[in-house]
């Protein structure tokens, strides 16, 4: 299983709301990550920029999947507002982090 990471931000005052967002995340979301083949996805936040963690085996194919699903495209929607997101135009992806390091 690949490892893959991103940096996004929070806008100034909408910290609260993310965490509330995301502790009442719909459950459809849950699912269309795991269909697309995500797994041990973690957001931390330090100030307002926020470090996403996730795991798959097709990176290719999870991005594929989630540009395709209209569920995504509603948490998108509803999260723009509360952050600031740099989109890779290659993968209409955040973009992500080279690895630097891995204790294996």
């Amino acid at each position: 299983m690949a490892s893959y990471a991103w940096v996004l931000e929070v806008r100034p005052g909408c910290e609260d709301e993310y965490k509330k967002r995301h502790d009442d995340i719909w459950p459809d979301m849950l699912a269309t990550l795991r269909e697309a083949g995500i797994s041990n996805y973690n957001i931390f936040r330090h100030g307002l920029t926020l470090f996403g963690y996730f795991e798959t085996d097709d990176l290719k194919a999870a991005q594929t999947h989630l540009a395709a699903c209209p569920v995504n495209a509603k948490w998108g929607e509803a999260m723009g507002p509360l952050m600031r997101i740099d989109v890779d135009p290659r993968t209409n992806f955040p973009y992500l982090l080279p690895l630097q390091f891995q204790m294996l």
